[in-house]
């Protein structure tokens, strides 16, 4: 039976009832500006503090940027150290991008001997592939490989603009063992807005069904599963 992996988030760990299942692909989705990097940069810190080695490929932020937010928060960079593999993907090099991901991630993983993997965000990714059925198609073959390969995956997912408790092509959802859905809530009197977050869904365990506020801060998450939403 697989063993839990540690997502770093207090309160979100306990919703997972200990964590992520060792070896599964958890997709987090939410809309601009509910932290979905901050959450993918937590799990990686999570690992690098009990000596994992991690990739963190990014779509999006530059290196140097990342590096910044990492030093902003007041990591231990002897924790980060030599264990961090960032890389930044063009997503408008589209030949670069897929042989990268598809090609040159397995002998990464291995080479690096990474256990914990992040794509920030999989679905600009997901939008080099123009026609429905050929990224379905692909994406499932991407995830397919992953799974033979020795390591927790997290991918972060914008939502659709027309549905925001969907992914933004409809499949992050399916390729996810856990799916976990960031919330921006407005107060019943629209004089506040909450942060919340629920595990929509965990293949082989149990789980919290309940929606909980969340915060960031400077050095840290914090989900009150103790707390209602309002």
């Amino acid at each position: 039976m697989a063993g839990r992996v540690k997502f770093g988030v207090e309160g979100l760990d306990e919703m997972l009832l200990g964590g992520l299942l060792e070896g599964s692909i958890c997709a987090i989705v939410g809309t601009y500006g509910t932290g979905k990097t901050m959450f993918a940069l937590q799990f990686a810190y999570a690992g690098l503090k009990q000596g994992e080695k991690v990739i963190y490929i990014s779509l999006e932020e530059r290196e140097e940027l990342l590096r910044a937010t990492i030093a902003q928060k007041g990591w231990d960079p002897e924790v980060v150290g030599d264990r961090l593999y960032l890389l930044r993907l063009d997503p408008t090099d589209f030949n670069l991008a897929i042989s990268s991901i598809k090609c040159e991630l397995p002998a990464l993983i291995k080479s690096f001997g990474a256990s914990r993997v992040i794509i920030d965000p999989i679905s600009l990714f997901e939008g080099l592939f123009v026609d429905d059925a050929v990224r379905r198609q692909e994406m499932f073959g991407f995830v397919e490989m992953m799974r033979d390969e020795a390591c927790t995956l997290v991918l972060t997912s914008e939502t659709n603009t027309a549905n925001p408790e969907e992914s933004r092509y409809g499949l992050a959802e399916y390729l996810g063992d856990t799916v976990i859905l960031l919330h921006r809530v407005r107060s019943p009197g629209l004089t506040e807005v909450h942060q919340a977050l629920e595990v929509v869904k965990m293949r082989r365990s149990a789980h919290s069904h309940e929606i909980k506020p969340f915060e960031i801060f400077q050095d840290r998450i914090r989900v009150y599963s103790e707390a209602s939403l309002f």
